[in-house]
C-alpha cells in the first residue's frame, strides 16, 4: 500500500510538473477590462484544443499548457475583432496581455464552434460532444453532464436554483417546451449546442423594459446532419417478471427544416417508464400561463378531480403506459410561425398499501387496513400556437389548448373495524375537459411608447362520481353488529339492505378571463414607466348529491345525523363570483450596479356565493393597496444579487365554501363553510448568483420569508367511538409565517464536479382537530454533497448522499402539553457508467435510504438497476440491451409518520424485479 501511495504521488507531481501556466489580461483598445472572453489554446499538432478559460472582471486569464509545445491562442468576444497568436512554451510560465478592437461584422463569433462553453450575453452555449462519453442515449443524459445545470428529483431542469419553463428545437417549440418530453425523447447524437437563454422574455419588445432574471428557457441546436432528414430511434424490448410478462415499443422519430418541423412520438410498455404521467398531462398547458400572480391576487380554478394517486417505480405494484404524439410547426413566411401538437396519453397502474394506524384519542379505535387500487386515466391533448409579426413593432399571438380526460379509479380494501373479512368497494370516475385560450398584441408606437395587451381565458367542466360498496351482515336496524352499522345511524341510511351503497355525484363548472394592458414609457436607457390596468373575472358552479343506492334500484336521501353539524345538506347548488379589477404602477430605474423598480397595485376586489338552503347569501367587496419592490445588484456580469418584496391576496374556490356533504370516502366526510375570507400574504426572498467559469465555480443561494395572515385551514372531528372523521374548514386566528434558505455552490476541478447543497426551513403552523389547537413548530435541515466525474474516455461515477433532519415541536394551546418527534433521512447513491472497447456500453445505480426517529430505526428501502448494451461502433444502426431494475426484489416502502391525531406506520409495494432484452435501431 506505502509503494502504491509513493507511485501516486510521483505521478501527480509528474503530471503538475509537466505543465506551465499561461495568464495574462485582456482588454480593450481604451484599457478597459473584458469580462467572460472567451480564450482557447489550439494544438496545433494535435490539431485540438488543449485549454480553455475564460477571464474574470478584471480582464484576467488562465490556461494550464504543455511544456515545449506551441500552441495557437484565439481570443474572441462578441463585437470585437478576433485575435490569433501562436505561443511557444519553455519550462516557465508566460504572461501576456492582450487587446482587443471593436468590429461591426462580429468575425469573431464562429470560436462559438470550437469551445466547450461560451458566453454571449445572457446567453450559455455548451458544445454537446464536450461534455459525453457515449454512454449518452436521450438528451437528459447530455443536460446532466452541463456545468451549472442540474436535473431535479421531479425530473425538471435547473439552472442557477431555477425552474427551466421552456425548451426549443432549433428555435422552434417542442410540445409548446415541455422540457420532460424533449429531455426523455431528443436523441444525445442529434445535438449540437445547447443554448441556455437566461432573462428569458418571449416579446422581443418588452426585453429592454421587464425583469426576466427569474426566467430561464434552453434552445437545442441541432447538428448539420440531422437537418432536412428523419432522424430518431425505434427502441423495441421484453422480458419478464415474477408477476407478468414485460413489453417495451418506443418509436420516436423527428424531421426539421427552416421551414417546418414534426415531431412523432410513440410508446408502449409495462415497464414503469412513463414519458408522460397523469400529472404531466395536466401540466401541460401550452402556453398558457397565468399572468394573475405577478400583479397582486392568487386564485386558481376550482379542481374536483377524483383521487388519483401519482404513481412512480418507488409506489406502485404495476405500471402500463401507452402515448402517441404528434408535434408540428410551420413557418409559410417570415412574418408567420404555425405550431401546435396531439396528444393521447393512457396510463394504467396499481397500487398496494397496508396501513396500521394508531389514534391518540382512546375513544377513537385503531385500525388496520389494507387497500388495493387499480387506476386508468386517458386523456388526450391538442394545441394550437400561432405567432405573427407584421414587423419588429407589432406582434399579435395566439394560443387554443384542450384537455380531455375519461379517469376511472376502484379502490378494494379491508378494514379492522370496518368489514373486516369482507372487501369494502370504492370506485370513482370522471370525465373532465379542459379549454384554454391566450391572446395576446404587441405594439411599440415609439421609441418611447409600447403598448402590450394579454388576454387569458378558461373553461372547466369536471363530473366526478363516487360509488362505495360495504357488505351489511345483520340487516337488522335495531341491531348494530356489523362494524359500517354505527356510522349508518350517523349517515340516516337504510339499515336493512343487503349492502351499504353509498354514491355521490358532483358537477363542477369553471369558466374564467384574465385581461390586463401594459403601458411602457420609456424616459431614457435607464429608466422607464409601466402602468398597468386589468381585471380578473371568474365563475364557479358546483353541484352535487349524496344518496344511497337501495336493493330495489331506488334511491334514498339520507337523513344526516352528523355530531357537531348543525342542518346538515346532502346536496350542493353553489354559485360562486369573483371578480378584481386592478390598476397599477411600477418604476424602473438604473443607476451604478443597482437597478430599482418599486411599485404597487391598487384592487377593488368582489366576492359573493349563492347556495340553495343558505340565507343569506355571502357577499364581500373591499379594496386593497399592493406594495412591492424589486432591487437588482449586477456586481458583474456573472454576479448578481436580487430581492424582492410583494404582497398578495388569495382565494379559495368553490369547493372550499359549498356547505353541503361530500364523501372524500366511506369514512370521511367535508362540509364546507361560505363566510370563508381571503388571505393576505407578506412574501419577502434574497437571491444570489455567481456563475464564474474564471475558476469554474458555481454559486446560488436564496433566503424566503412568507407571512400568511387569515389562512384557511382545516378542522377535523370524528363521530365519538367511531373512526369516521368530519371536517370543515375556517380562516385561522393565528398568523402563519415561513423561513426557508437554501444554497448550492458547485465546484469543477478538470473533469471532476463537486456539489455541496443544504437547505433549512422553519415553520409555524396550526392544526386544528375537534377542540384542541396544536401549535406545530418545524425545523427542517437537509445537506446534501455530490462528486462526479466527466471522463470522455474513461469509466464515470457520480457519487451523492442525502441527509434530511426533521424537528418537530408540538403544543397542545389549551393544556401546553408539548410532544416532540425528530427524525433523520439518510439517502446515500451512487450511479456508474462505461464505455468500453468502443462498443460496450454499462450502466448500473444503486440507492439506499434509512429513516430514523429518535435514534431508532424505523425502515430502509434499497434499489439496485443495471443495463448493458453493445453496438458495433458509435454510428452503428442496431444496438443490443439487456436490462434488469430491482435487482435485490425490494418489495415495499415502509414510512413512518406522527401526528396529534394518529401515528401510523404505512407499506407501499412497489415494482419486482424486472428484466428486459432490448433493441434500439437509429434512423
Amino acid at each position: 500500500m506505502k509503494k502504491i501511495l509513493i507511485i501516486t504521488i510521483f505521478m501527480v507531481s509528474g503530471i503538475i510538473t509537466s505543465q506551465i501556466k499561461l495568464t495574462g489580461v485582456v482588454k480593450d483598445s481604451i484599457g478597459n477590462p473584458l469580462e467572460m472572453a472567451n480564450v482557447i489554446a489550439l494544438d496545433t499538432v494535435a490539431k485540438r484544443i488543449a485549454s480553455y478559460g475564460f477571464t474574470d472582471a478584471k480582464g484576467f486569464f488562465k490556461l494550464d499548457l504543455k511544456k515545449n509545445t506551441t500552441y495557437n491562442v484565439k481570443i474572441s468576444y462578441v463585437g470585437f475583432k478576433e485575435l490569433s497568436q501562436f505561443i511557444k512554451t519553455t519550462d516557465k510560465d508566460i504572461s501576456r496581455n492582450f487587446s482587443m478592437y471593436e468590429d461591426n461584422m462580429l468575425d469573431g463569433i464562429n470560436i462559438v464552434s470550437k469551445m466547450p462553453v461560451t458566453i454571449k450575453g445572457d446567453t450559455i452555449i455548451y458544445n454537446a460532444d464536450s461534455f459525453t462519453n457515449g454512454t449518452e442515449r436521450k438528451l437528459e443524459d447530455v443536460v446532466a453532464k452541463l456545468p451549472g445545470v442540474e436535473i431535479n428529483d421531479q425530473g425538471q431542469i435547473e439552472v442557477e436554483g431555477k425552474v427551466v419553463e421552456k425548451i426549443t428545437v432549433d428555435g422552434k417549440d417542442f410540445f409548446s417546451g415541455d422540457s420532460k418530453l424533449a429531455l426523455k425523447n431528443i436523441p444525445s447524437n442529434a445535438v449540437d449546442k445547447i443554448q441556455v437563454l437566461r432573462n428569458y422574455g418571449d416579446v422581443n419588445q418588452l426585453s429592454g423594459v421587464q425583469d426576466n432574471q427569474d426566467r430561464v428557457a434552453i434552445n437545442v441546436k441541432l447538428k448539420e446532419g440531422k437537418k432536412n432528414f428523419w432522424f430518431g430511434d425505434i427502441y423495441a424490448g421484453a422480458g419478464a417478471s415474477p408477476n407478468d410478462g414485460l413489453y417495451l415499443f418506443q418509436p420516436k422519430l423527428f424531421y426539421y427544416t427552416p421551414k417546418y418541423t414534426i415531431n412523432i412520438i410513440g410508446d408502449i410498455n409495462n415497464l414503469g417508464e412513463a414519458v408522460l404521467d397523469r400529472r404531466d398531462a395536466r401540466g401541460l398547458r401550452g402556453g398558457f400561463r397565468s399572468q394573475s400572480p405577478a400583479n397582486g391576487t392568487n386564485i386558481s380554478l376550482a379542481s374536483a378531480g377524483i383521487g388519483f394517486l401519482t404513481a412512480t417505480a418507488r409506489n406502485a405494484n404495476r405500471i402500463e403506459t401507452k402515448l402517441t404524439a404528434l408535434n408540428f410547426s410551420y413557418s409559410p413566411n417570415k412574418k408567420l410561425d404555425l405550431s401546435g401538437y396531439l396528444i393521447w396519453s393512457g396510463n394504467s397502474n396499481g397500487q398496494l398499501r397496508k396501513n396500521i394506524l394508531d389514534y391518540n384519542d382512546a375513544s377513537i379505535p385503531d385500525d388496520i387496513t389494507e387497500t388495493t387500487t387499480d387506476q386508468t386515466s386517458n386523456s388526450g391533448l391538442f394545441n394550437f400556437k400561432a405567432i405573427y409579426k407584421k414587423n419588429i413593432d407589432n406582434q399579435l399571438n395566439y394560443d387554443l389548448n384542450g384537455r380531455f380526460t375519461n379517469e376511472f379509479r376502484a379502490d378494494s380494501g379491508f378494514s379492522q373495524v370496518i368489514g373486516n373479512t369482507t372487501p369494502i368497494l370504492e370506485n370513482e370516475n370522471a370525465t373532465p375537459f379542459t379549454i384554454t385560450q391566450n391572446l395576446s398584441y404587441f405594439y411599440t408606437a415609439s421609441e418611447k411608447n409600447i403598448f402590450a395587451l394579454e388576454m387569458q381565458h378558461a373553461i372547466q367542466d369536471e363530473d366526478p362520481f363516487y360509488i362505495a360498496s360495504i357488505e351489511n351482515f345483520d340487516r337488522d336496524p335495531n341491531n348494530n353488529l356489523d362494524g359500517f352499522d354505527d356510522v349508518a345511524d350517523v349517515l340516516g341510511i337504510d339499515k336493512t339492505q343487503q349492502r351499504y351503497f353509498l354514491e355521490q355525484d358532483r358537477r363542477v363548472k369553471s369558466n374564467q378571463l384574465d385581461a390586463k394592458l401594459d403601458y411602457y414609457y420609456i424616459i431614457n436607457k435607464k429608466s422607464n414607466f409601466n402602468f398597468v390596468g386589468g381585471t380578473i373575472l371568474s365563475r364557479q358552479n358546483f353541484d352535487s348529491r349524496f344518496f344511497q343506492l337501495l336493493d330495489n334500484g331506488t334511491t334514498l336521501n339520507p337523513s344526516l345525523n352528523i355530531p357537531n353539524v348543525a342542518n346538515a345538506q346532502t346536496t350542493n347548488e353553489v354559485e360562486y363570483n369573483f371578480a378584481d379589477l386592478y390598476a397599477g404602477m411600477r418604476y424602473r430605474v438604473k443607476s451604478g450596479i443597482f437597478t430599482f423598480r418599486p411599485g404597487f397595485t391598487f384592487h377593488s376586489y368582489n366576492v359573493n356565493n349563492n347556495q340553495v338552503g343558505v340565507t343569506p347569501e355571502f357577499k364581500d367587496t373591499f379594496t386593497k393597496f399592493l406594495p412591492e419592490l424589486n432591487i437588482i445588484a449586477q456586481f458583474k456580469k456573472s454576479e448578481n444579487l436580487t430581492f424582492n418584496y410583494r404582497q398578495q391576496i388569495n382565494f379559495t374556490d368553490i369547493n372550499q365554501v359549498a356547505e353541503g356533504i361530500v364523501a372524500n370516502s366511506y369514512s370521511s366526510f367535508f362540509f364546507g363553510s361560505d363566510n370563508i375570507m381571503n388571505a393576505q400574504i407578506h412574501n419577502a426572498s434574497l437571491n444570489y448568483r455567481s456563475f464564474n467559469l474564471f475558476n469554474n465555480t458555481f454559486v446560488f443561494a436564496r433566503i424566503n420569508y412568507t407571512k400568511t395572515m387569515e389562512q384557511i385551514a382545516s378542522i377535523a372531528s370524528f363521530v365519538p367511538g367511531l373512526n369516521v372523521s368530519t371536517s370543515t374548514n375556517l380562516n385561522l386566528p393565528f398568523d402563519i409565517e415561513s423561513l426557508s434558505a437554501f444554497g448550492n455552490i458547485t465546484k469543477t476541478f478538470g473533469k471532476i464536479r463537486t456539489s455541496l447543497g443544504a437547505l433549512y426551513n422553519q415553520s409555524e403552523s396550526y392544526q386544528l382537530f375537534g377542540a384542541t389547537t396544536t401549535k406545530i413548530n418545524t425545523k427542517i435541515y437537509n445537506i446534501s454533497p455530490s462528486i462526479r466525474t466527466n471522463f470522455t474516455k474513461a469509466p464515470n461515477i457520480n457519487l451523492r448522499y442525502r441527509a434530511t433532519f426533521n424537528d418537530q415541536d408540538r403544543e397542545e394551546l389549551g393544556t401546553s402539553d408539548m410532544f416532540n418527534f425528530k427524525t433523520v433521512t439518510h439517502a446515500p447513491s451512487i450511479e456508474f457508467d462505461a464505455y468500453i472497447w468502443n462498443s460496450l456500453t454499462v450502466k448500473t445505480d444503486y440507492s439506499y435510504t434509512e429513516v430514523r426517529q429518535d435514534g431508532q430505526k424505523q425502515s430502509s428501502f434499497d434499489v439496485l438497476n443495471f443495463s448493458m448494451s453493445y453496438r458495433k461502433d458509435r454510428d452503428a444502426k442496431w444496438e443490443y440491451e439487456f436490462e434488469a431494475s430491482n435487482i435485490l426484489g425490494t418489495e415495499s416502502n415502509i414510512n413512518v409518520s406522527n401526528g396529534n391525531i394518529f401515528n401510523s406506520i404505512n407499506e407501499t409495494f412497489i415494482l419486482p424485479r424486472l428484466i428486459t432484452f432490448r433493441v434500439r435501431y437509429q434512423l
